[in-house]
This record gives C-alpha cells, structure tokens and sequence, in this order.
C-alpha cells in the first residue's frame, strides 16, 4: 500500500531517531520502506546494515549525489502511495502513516500532502513554516470531506503522493548542476500544471530536527541557500521599484502577480555538538 523513502548523508545520530520513532511506528500499511544511504562515512552504513526490520531496503550509494537520490530511490518503490520522509524526522505519532493515507484519500485534488512539523525554535523548518502561517498570512485553512487542512507551501519532510500522480507527471527530477536542491517544489509545480495542489494536514504532526542546532549543515547545502538568497534579493529589488509606481501596488494586491518582497531572519542556532547520546 505505501512505499516510504528516506535519503540520509553523515546524520546517523538523527537517522537512528528516525527509523526507531518514526519508520518503526508506521501501521502494517506500508509495505516497504527504502533507506539510500549517500556515501556515509558516520557510521550511518553500519548502522543500516544491523537492522532486522524485512521491510527495511538499504541502498549504500558509492557517492553523494544528494536531492537527486529521490528520483532513484522511488524508481525502486512499488507501492500505489509514496511517502517522502526527511533523516531528520525524529519522532511521529503511532500509525501516523494511515493517518496521512486516509486523509490523502479523501483529497481529491490534493496531489502533495505534508505533515505538520511540531514548533521547535530550534528547527529551521518548522520556523519557517510558522514565519509563512504567522507573518506572510500563506495559508488558507479549509477542510475538504472533513480532513481539516492548510493550503498553501510545503516541504518533502513528510509527504504523501500516490503513484498514479508520480508516474503521470514524471516524478522527482534530477539536476545535473547541483546535489541539493528543491526536489520537492519542483514537483509540486508538476503536479500543480495539471489541476492538483499541495496542502499540510493539520491533524497530523511530527518532530522534524532540522538547521544546524541538531547537525553540520553541509557546504552544498549552505552554497545553494545562498545563491537562492541572492537570487531572491534581486527579485525583491525589481518587485520594490515595480511597487512605487502610482497604482501598482493596488493591481498587485488586485491580480495577486508576486507576493511582496520580504525579510525573513531565522532564530539564532548554538553550534552543534555531537547528540548521538
């Protein structure tokens, strides 16, 4: 019924989290869970190699090949329902993969469904997230046969597609250019092309352990942020002088063309230390 994927690189600490108080507590609805491991050297390969659970599929990459390893690993999945889960998920409720089934299934035209992320300061994600809900007003709460939910942005932490949509659109990318990127928004604008949506399930939350209070960030990671920060100054630089034209301002809220330039500050992050302990 559901094929989860996770993707892991020098996280073992984190990685042992998520298969022990994640992966372990999915109900008998999924059917295989496939774990590529993107040259390691941790301890993560050994870690992996010593676990017992059948439906555990390791994939023990020679090389980093980052966001691209998604594709790979889902061309393995054979399951009608994909789910793509973050190494740095660290805790979900019991069965919190039927709960996301169920709700999937009760979404017609909701292609990409994520869990909600529990508000930790300490986790990347989860403030920005609450940055777009609190301060950029992106969300639009709805509930569609009785799933409440939140229409608007969402991350490949954990979410649900199903195999029909992924064949359909042709699936997660590969980019020849970069190991990380935004696999997940990629995909999302596939799905969107052809009437569908993405949307986070209010009911549903889980511990995402992300940003550099928890882990090294790599410098892939870090390079690609920063050229997507540059990239957005220049965007909001060109949106500022279109919005002091007499008017424009006006139509822009009108037709709803851009979203106003903004700023967002992340919370401040201690330096990580090793928490495999």
């Amino acid at each position: 019924m559901i094929s989860i994927v996770v993707v892991t690189h020098e996280r073992v600490h984190l990685l042992r989290r998520c298969v022990e108080d994640v992966l372990l507590r999915t109900s008998p609805r999924t059917r295989e869970i496939v774990v590529w491991n993107n040259a390691s050297a941790d301890g993560t390969r050994e870690y992996l190699d010593g676990l017992s659970e059948p439906r555990v599929r390791v994939v023990q990459s020679s090389e980093n090949i980052g966001q691209n390893a998604y594709a790979r690993a889902f061309a393995l999945a054979t399951q009608d329902y994909f789910v793509e889960l973050d190494d740095d998920v660290i805790e979900a409720p019991p069965g919190w993969d039927e709960t996301l089934l169920e709700a999937f299934q009760r979404l017609p035209k909701i292609g990409y469904l994520a869990a909600s992320l529990v508000d930790d300061p300490n986790d990347s994600a989860s403030q920005y997230f609450k940055h777009l809900r609190d301060e950029r007003g992106a969300y639009t709460r709805r509930k569609i046969n009785g799933v409440p939910i939140l229409a608007g942005p969402t991350g490949g932490g954990c979410t649900m597609t199903s195999r029909a949509l992924y064949e359909r659109v042709g699936g997660f990318g590969q980019n020849e250019k970069l190991i990380y990127w935004h696999e997940d928004a990629a995909y999302v604008r596939k799905i969107q092309r052809i009437g569908y949506h993405a949307a986070i399930l209010e009911d549903l939350r889980v511990w995402h352990a992300g940003g550099p209070y928890y882990s090294k960030v790599s410098h892939t990671k870090l390079e690609f942020h920063r050229r997507e920060g540059r990239r957005r100054n220049r965007k909001d630089r060109v949106k500022r002088v279109l919005l002091r034209v007499p008017g424009f301002a006006a139509l822009n809220a009108r037709y709803d063309w851009f979203d106003p330039p903004f700023t967002y500050v992340p919370p401040k992050f201690e330096r990580f230390q090793d928490r495999a302990g």
